[in-house]
């Protein structure tokens, strides 16, 4: 599995006989001429640009966005997921566990590889805000995690946000905690690159399989 990140939370998979692409914010995009599987996980601007659409004049593509997304064309090319799905695409099963933000994750199963994107589903606590609230969101974000609760996934990407300052690896501590990864890329944090080696040198236990991305476009295979 070859895995390119392109910008934000925006990552590009390649497999034997398909590609997918996440949560596409803007940036470079080169891709081969396989199948295509494109995935949306809320509306959010830094998630969704419809520029993916251009893809279909290039290759053989299937949508795959959550239903919060405003689409104004429903093409057959579309397919529209709510929390709580699961469903089949071409070659490969798709499971849509809640957000504690807007819209889904993503746990995709393909080619034999077991694929997690989180979208927006992380832990949101806030310095900011009131007890009650963080603590409704800790509430929230154990039971939306429930259904990767014991599973493996090869590849993972998950929330590092530096705006939480000190509550910034909350959600990928629990991540970490409730499935096992074979390897993990963070994301969602905003160009602070350094904030990837702050984590990794805090939690040296996570450390093997959190992949050290250093910039845009960086590239690896897992």
């Amino acid at each position: 599995m070859k895995v390119t990140y392109i910008d934000h939370s925006g990552f590009f998979v390649e497999l034997e006989n398909c590609c997918l692409l996440f949560d596409y914010w803007k940036g470079q995009l080169s891709y081969p001429r396989k199948k295509m599987y494109v995935f949306v996980s809320h509306s959010h601007s830094d998630h969704f640009n419809p520029e993916i659409f251009k893809l279909r004049e290039s290759c053989n593509v299937t949508f795959i966005i959550s239903k919060d997304v405003r689409v104004k064309e429903k093409t057959d090319d579309i397919i529209f997921v709510k929390a709580g799905e699961k469903i089949r695409a071409g070659d490969i099963t798709v499971e849509t566990p809640n957000s504690t933000d807007c819209g889904v994750a993503f746990a995709v199963s393909c080619e034999g590889t077991e694929i997690f994107h989180a979208g927006d589903l992380n832990l949101w606590v806030w310095k900011e805000e009131t007890k009650a609230y963080n603590n409704n969101m800790k509430a929230l974000f154990e039971k939306y995690i429930l259904p990767i609760n014991g599973r493996h996934f090869d590849v993972g990407f998950i929330p590092l946000d530096p705006r939480q300052e000190e509550y910034y690896c909350l959600g990928m501590d629990r991540f970490l905690e409730t499935a096992d990864f074979k390897a993990v890329f963070p994301m969602h944090f905003w160009g602070k690159f350094d904030l990837i080696k702050k984590y990794k040198a805090e939690r040296p236990k996570n450390s093997e399989i959190i992949k050290d991305i250093t910039h845009k476009g960086y590239f690896t295979e897992v």
